[in-house]
């Protein structure tokens, strides 16, 4: 331990104050409020749940590209890999499963009516 301060009593005598930087050998941590640590685990999430949204978002935006190209077997492997992405989203708690439904309805219709003249073929 070292000395941290002298400190002058009342009756004139003088204590010491020893700093102490351990206890029981274990250095001693500054606490947390619960209000920061929930803070900093709700940012940590928002990170996690943005970089999972990017990735639905850029899948559908590749098989809509897919779909004007009029590239009927591109669309189909791009709309196979944006309903995974979308389905795992939805158990990662991400997206709720209505938002996932609908997303996944509207594109597969997309994809129906782009391709349905080419179907009747």
């Amino acid at each position: 331990m070292e000395v941290f301060a002298l400190q002058l009593t009342k009756d004139f005598r003088f204590s010491i104050i020893f700093k102490v930087n351990n206890f029981w050998g274990f250095p001693l941590a500054t606490k947390k409020s619960s209000a920061e640590k929930r803070h900093a685990q709700s940012e940590v999430r928002r990170l996690h749940n943005k970089a999972i949204k990017s990735t639905c978002k850029t899948y559908a935006k590749q098989f809509v590209e897919a779909v004007h190209a009029k590239d009927q077997a591109l669309a189909q492997a791009k709309l196979n890999t944006l309903i995974s992405e979308l389905d795992s989203a939805r158990s990662k708690g991400v997206l709720t499963r209505n938002a996932v439904s609908r997303k996944k309805s509207r594109m597969t219709k997309l994809y129906n009516v782009s391709f349905a003249a080419e179907a009747a073929k």
